[in-house]
This record gives C-alpha cells, sequence and structure tokens, in this order.
C-alpha cells in the first residue's frame, strides 16, 4: 500500500511540471510588485510559514460539518462548513504565496497537491451553497460534503509529501548545532580579511560549514553561506546599500550583522558568526542570539 501511494503521486508529475511551469509564470508576475504582501503570507512576519498552520483549521471544520450531518443537525453543519470555507481562502493564498518561490521537484508535487486542494474547494463549496439555497436535496449536499472532505484529505497527504520529502519551507539549517567553540577559518589564499574587496561575498570555510565573508569598511562579517529559505548559494549573493546579505535565488535579505531577516521568501534567521583574530589567522564561532 505505501509503495502504492509513493508511484500514484510520483506519476501526477508528468503533468504536474508543464502546469507547475505555466502557473509559476503568472504567479510571480503577480507578487513581483507586492512583495511586502507576499512575505506577509509567507509568514516572515511570524518566523514561521502560515499556510501549513492555517490549513488545520478547514480540515477540522470540514470534518465537524460531516459529524453534524449525521447526527441531524443541519443548521450547525452550515456554519461549520462556512467556516471551513473562508479559512479554506485563506490556506489557499497563503499557499499561493509560498508556490511561487518553488523549484524543480518540489514545484511539481506542489502543483499536484495545490490542484487537489482547488478541486476539493470546488466542491465543498457547492455543498455549502446548496446547503444556502434551499433547494438542493440534503442528501446530495451531504455527498459533496463527503467527496470534498476526502479530496481535502488526498491533498494533505501530497502537501506532507512536499514537506517531508522535499523540504519545502523548512529551515536549511534545522538540525545544525548552534555551536560555542571558535573554529579555524579556512580563508584559502587571502592572509588579511582587511584586504577583501568592499561589500563583496567571499566563500570560505570553518571545519565542515562553508561561510561568506563580507567586509563592509572596517567591520568583517560572517553568515553560512547555505540560505535558509531554500539552500541558495549566498556567496553568489549580492550586498544591499542598508547591510543586508540577498540570497541570488528568490531574494531573501539577511542582515550581515547578526542573519536577521529582513526580507522574505524565507521566514527563518539566517546562522550568522563571530570573526576573531588570531597569532595563526582567523577563527569563528556562531553567534547566539543572544550575543547578535
Amino acid at each position: 500500500m505505501r509503495h502504492w501511494l509513493i508511484d500514484l503521486v510520483a506519476w501526477q508529475d508528468r503533468w504536474a511540471r508543464p502546469f507547475g511551469e505555466f502557473n509559476h509564470r503568472w504567479l510571480a508576475t503577480l507578487f513581483r510588485p507586492i512583495r511586502p504582501v507576499k512575505d506577509f503570507l509567507n509568514g516572515s512576519w511570524l518566523g514561521h510559514p502560515i499556510h501549513p498552520a492555517v490549513t488545520d483549521v478547514p480540515i477540522g471544520a470540514f470534518i465537524v460539518a460531516l459529524v453534524l450531518d449525521l447526527v441531524g443537525q443541519a443548521d450547525a453543519a452550515l456554519v461549520a462548513l462556512v467556516v471551513g470555507q473562508v479559512t479554506f481562502v485563506v490556506a489557499l493564498v497563503t499557499g499561493l504565496a509560498d508556490f511561487a518561490d518553488a523549484d524543480g521537484s518540489a514545484r511539481a508535487r506542489a502543483t499536484t497537491h495545490g490542484t487537489i486542494m482547488f478541486v476539493a474547494g470546488f466542491v465543498t463549496a457547492s455543498s455549502m451553497i446548496g446547503r444556502m439555497s434551499g433547494v438542493v436535496d440534503p442528501t446530495v449536499t451531504t455527498s459533496l460534503l463527503v467527496i470534498g472532505l476526502v479530496l481535502v484529505l488526498a491533498g494533505a497527504f501530497v502537501g506532507g509529501d512536499l514537506v517531508f520529502v522535499f523540504g519545502n519551507m523548512v529551515s536549511r539549517h534545522a538540525f545544525r548545532g548552534a555551536g560555542t567553540k571558535w573554529i579555524a577559518l579556512d580563508t584559502g589564499g587571502v592572509a588579511d580579511l582587511a584586504d577583501l574587496p568592499e561589500s563583496t561575498p567571499t566563500k570560505m570555510r570553518a571545519g565542515i560549514n562553508d561561510l561568506v565573508v563580507v567586509r563592509i569598511g572596517d567591520a568583517v562579517h560572517a553568515l553560512h553561506a547555505v540560505c535558509a529559505h531554500a539552500g541558495g548559494p549566498l556567496e553568489k549573493g549580492t550586498v544591499t546599500p542598508d547591510g543586508c546579505l540577498q540570497c541570488p535565488w528568490h531574494g531573501t535579505r539577511y542582515q550581515l550583522a547578526d542573519g536577521t531577516l529582513r526580507r522574505g521568501p524565507a521566514v527563518y534567521d539566517q546562522p550568522a558568526y563571530e570573526v576573531r583574530s588570531t597569532e595563526t589567522g582567523y577563527e569563528v564561532r556562531r553567534r547566539s542570539r543572544a550575543s547578535a
């Protein structure tokens, strides 16, 4: 059963890839001029993706509506269905904001997830409108609710793949230890960090971690080189006039001084490192939030 479901979902990528490319183009065009709105929908202000937090509400509301239907509480079932439909729209909008930055296989899987949810939303909305009109047989509206709920659960299953298999909107540093020790910084051929070109990201290494080092005036800043959002290479990013490092993939901005998130679509801060000189070279230590 497990392998059959995995194969069934993966097979959908055949149509989901081209359909996803099409949707990605118009969504990117839509959100580009309203980036602050998109950041809000992503959850950059909250430090947590909004979409997965919201999705539990319509699922729960639809289940409650079905139970109330089955025990003969039609009016209460309609109220639960309305709550579910309203929050479904919120989940839909926040999901589209996340989809706008999905790439590759994650985008294809997100397309399958979103398409199933669109159909589910249409079916549950039909059940709600049928109840409000008073002319549709209750058996029909209940049947539509059952079909819609099954589709919602199927979409949620695929959405789980999107997070747990592809890591979409998951911090790329979730399992990286904070670290309290100073580690030697491999500066490559740079003997003195003061000689680094101004505001130019430079990739260096500290133990197993790749860092991006940037000199601004007399200050030398270091962040982890892998963007927390989707793993973009920050050493290929650009330094903005306000002292942030911008990811080249999706435009997320982190404050160079302490890694604080300044612009989405990321929702997590970037690991930042203190830098000090020693008799033999340079050392770095990951900053704690208290010292940032």
